[in-house]
C-alpha cells in the first residue's frame, strides 16, 4: 500500500503555465468522501492532472462519531466509484477482495436485512483508497485562493503544516470539499469552549462516562447514536441521562425507495423549476429525508430502555418539542445551567447537568480563503452560495465547484452518498469537455413535473 502522503504539491502530471509553474486541471480543497471519490475517478484519466489537498495528517471520516454500532444511512454500493465505474480498482468490493474479506462479506449479506454497513468499516475502506492514490496530499492547509485574470488560472496558497513552508499552486478549476462545521446553537454560543459537540464524542467518551449527569441536545442521527451509546452503560456508571430534542418527536429518516427519488438530479431539475417561495417551503419540509434518524435505531433505543428497566429503574429523561433558550457554565460547581422551553405548552424550565453534548448537526461555513475571489462567486441571501445544476458556484459556471453545502432555496446538493458518483461524473465532464464516465440522462423512476401538452410546447416555442 502506498503512503497517504506520497507526493508534494510540486509533483504530478501537470503542464507548465505561462510562468513555467505547473498548472493543474483541478485542485480539490478538503478530502471527504465526495472529493476522495473525485480523486479516485480522476486518477486513471491521463488527460487530467488533479491534486487534492487536506489539512489533516490522514483521512478519517467523522472520527469523533465512529461508534462501534453506527451504520451508514445508504447501501454499500454508494462507495467512491461504483455508480460511475463498476470496474474501478477503488471500489468497496475490490477493497474486500484485496484485504481477503470478500467471502466473509458474502456470508454476512446472507443474513442481513439491508446493505447499511458499519461506518467504521467504510472509514477503513476510505483510508485504504486514499492510501493507493498519488493525487492526494495531507498536511496542507489552504490559506488563500486568488484568480490570475491574465493567465486565466486560480492561485492556491497552502501551508505545509509539518514543514512550515508555503507554496502557491495553479489550477484551472477548484473543487471545494471541506464539508460542514459543527453547529452550535445561539443559546450555547457563550459556552462554546465548554460544551461538547457530537463530532468530538469518541475522543471524550471515557471522560464523559465519569460525570454524574449528562444531557444530550439535538434531534438527528448523531444525537440518537450518542444517546443510545450512553444508555447502554447507564446502569453500570449510574449517571443521570437526559435527551432534549426540539423536534415534535424522534423523526425517522425516510429511507423508502421512492422517497429517495428526491435525492436525484431529476428532482433537482424540478426543484429549480419552481418559484423561490415554493423552494423555501420544500426545504423546510425535507427534514425527514436528510436529517431524520434511522428507524432501526429509534426502535433499538426503545428496546434498550425497556431492557434496562427490567433490572430496576434508571434515571433518564427523554423530552421532545423542547428547545434550549439559554446556557451558562459555573466553574465553581462544574455545572451547566440551562433554560429550556416546551414549545407547545409555551412553558420554560431550568435544568442542571455536568456534561452537555450537542448533537445539533452541521452547518456550512464559507471558507475564509475564498475572500479574494468573492467577486467571481454567485451569491444568494444570507451569504450563501447560489449553486448551479452542475455544482458550480462561479460566474462562468465551470471554474469553482462545491461538493457539499447546505440545501437551501438556491442550492440543491443532497448529502446522500448515492449521488456522489453522479456529481463527480458531471464535474469531470465539464472540466474535460467530454463524458469520460457516462452521465445518465434520467436517474429517477418517478416523474415530478406535470406533462406539457403539444399545444403548450408550440406556444412556448413561438413566444
Amino acid at each position: 500500500m502506498m503512503s497517504q502522503s506520497v507526493q508534494g504539491p510540486e509533483e504530478g502530471r501537470g503542464r507548465a503555465g505561462q510562468t513555467g509553474s505547473q498548472v493543474h486541471d483541478i485542485i480539490g480543497i478538503g478530502i471527504g468522501p465526495f472529493n476522495l471519490g473525485l480523486a479516485c475517478l480522476t486518477q486513471p484519466i491521463r488527460d487530467l492532472d488533479c491534486l487534492f489537498l487536506e489539512r489533516k495528517d490522514q483521512f478519517n471520516w467523522h472520527e469523533g462519531t465512529l461508534l462501534e454500532t453506527a451504520t451508514l444511512q445508504t447501501p454499500f454500493l454508494c462507495d467512491l466509484v461504483t455508480l460511475a465505474d463498476p470496474t474501478s480498482e477503488y471500489s468497496f468490493l475490490n477493497y474486500l477482495k484485496q484485504t481477503g474479506r470478500i467471502y466473509a462479506f458474502y456470508a454476512f449479506l446472507l443474513d442481513t436485512e439491508n446493505f447499511f454497513l458499519l461506518r467504521n468499516e467504510f472509514n477503513q475502506y476510505y483510508r485504504w483508497a486514499a492510501g493507493r492514490l498519488d493525487n492526494v496530499v495531507f498536511n496542507r492547509e489552504v490559506e488563500q485562493v486568488e484568480y490570475d485574470e491574465a493567465a486565466g488560472v486560480y492561485k492556491v496558497t497552502c501551508l505545509n503544516t509539518k514543514m512550515g513552508q508555503r507554496k502557491t499552486l495553479l489550477a484551472k478549476h477548484i473543487v471545494l470539499g471541506s464539508g460542514m462545521s459543527p453547529n452550535v446553537p445561539a443559546a450555547c454560543e457563550a459556552v462554546r469552549d465548554k460544551v461538547m459537540h457530537s463530532a468530538d464524542y469518541m475522543r471524550h467518551r471515557d471522560e464523559i462516562r465519569q460525570k454524574k449527569s449528562i444531557t444530550v441536545v439535538g434531534s438527528g442521527q448523531s444525537a440518537a447514536e450518542v444517546y443510545h451509546d450512553l444508555l447502554s452503560d447507564i446502569d453500570r456508571h449510574g449517571y443521570t441521562l437526559n435527551w432534549i430534542t426540539r423536534s415534535s418527536r424522534l423523526v425517522p429518516r425516510e429511507l423508502t425507495k421512492l422517497t429517495l427519488q428526491m435525492t436525484t438530479p431529476d428532482y433537482a431539475e424540478y426543484f429549480f423549476s419552481l418559484s423561490r417561495p415554493k423552494r423555501e417551503d420544500l426545504v423546510r419540509a425535507m427534514q425527514a429525508i436528510f436529517q431524520g434518524i434511522n428507524p432501526s435505531l429509534i426502535n433499538d433505543i426503545y428496546d434498550l430502555r425497556y431492557r434496562k428497566q427490567l433490572y430496576g429503574d434508571v434515571d433518564m429523561t427523554l423530552m421532545s418539542n423542547t428547545e434550549i433558550e439559554a446556557c451558562t457554565h459555573d466553574p465553581a460547581t462544574g455545572l451547566f445551567q440551562m433554560s429550556f422551553r416546551q414549545m407547545e405548552e409555551e412553558r420554560s424550565f431550568r435544568m442542571e447537568t455536568e456534561a452537555l453534548i450537542l448533537g445539533t448537526g452541521y452547518r456550512f461555513k464559507v471558507p475564509d480563503y475564498l475572500a479574494p475571489v468573492s467577486d467571481r462567486i454567485n451569491w444568494c441571501g444570507e451569504g450563501r452560495f447560489a449553486v448551479a445544476r452542475n455544482g458550480s458556484i462561479d460566474t462562468e459556471g465551470r471554474g469553482i465547484f462545491v461538493q457539499n453545502a447546505e440545501i437551501h432555496a438556491d442550492s440543491y446538493l443532497p448529502p446522500d452518498l448515492g449521488q456522489a458518483c453522479y456529481r463527480n461524473s458531471v464535474i469531470i465532464r465539464d472540466v474535460l469537455g467530454k463524458e469520460y464516465y457516462p452521465v445518465e440522462r434520467r436517474v429517477a423512476f418517478q416523474r415530478f413535473s406535470a406533462p406539457v401538452a403539444p399545444a403548450d410546447e408550440a406556444a412556448s416555442a413561438g413566444g
